[in-house]
């Protein structure tokens, strides 16, 4: 009896392919209706346009529906980005086999060593990210909720955090 690895598994149809880039590949695909969403190795696709896995900030799967909420770069600094959040991107899954799995552990996969502080005003979260296809870690903060950024004892306070964090590694 033969046995075959690949049994079962679901091949992306080529005229729902997005188009991948050469050392690109496909780990789990759902079709939206007229739209296919695709995981990769790089990132995520909808719309015909592909996120970085370190440009997708959440993700969740209510078993219908993924809400994707992707990063919004506000200010690039010395050594690291500031993110916000884009608007959130709905997209119904009518046959999401692994998808939303896989997305998760994409999402939550790409961080590292992220941590919380306190600075004058508010808060903010330091941790670095994984970029797919790139070596290295590329480091971000994300402020809370009414911290101002350009207050300049925030900026000060989140260089010296960031600093902090880039040398413990």
């Amino acid at each position: 009896m033969a046995f075959s690895l690949f049994k079962g598994r679901r091949v992306l149809p080529a005229e729902r392919r997005p188009a991948l880039e050469r050392e690109e590949r496909v780990l789990a695909w759902a079709p939206t209706g007229e739209d296919t969403v695709v995981a990769t190795n790089l990132g995520l696709w909808w719309g015909g346009v592909r996120t970085g896995w370190h440009r997708i900030d959440k993700a969740a799967w209510d078993g219908e529906v993924l809400v994707v909420t992707p990063a919004t770069v506000a200010d690039e600094r010395a050594g690291y980005e500031v993110v916000a959040d884009a608007p959130p991107v709905r997209l119904p899954l009518t046959d999401p086999d692994h998808l939303p799995h896989q997305v998760q552990l994409r999402v939550t996969g790409s961080v590292r060593h992220p941590m919380h502080h306190d600075v004058p005003g508010g808060g903010l979260w330091v941790f670095a990210r994984r970029v797919p296809g790139q070596d290295g870690l590329v480091w971000t903060v994300r402020y809370d909720e009414g911290t101002d950024p350009d207050d300049p004892a925030v900026t000060a306070a989140t260089d010296q955090l960031v600093a902090a964090a880039r040398n413990d590694l």
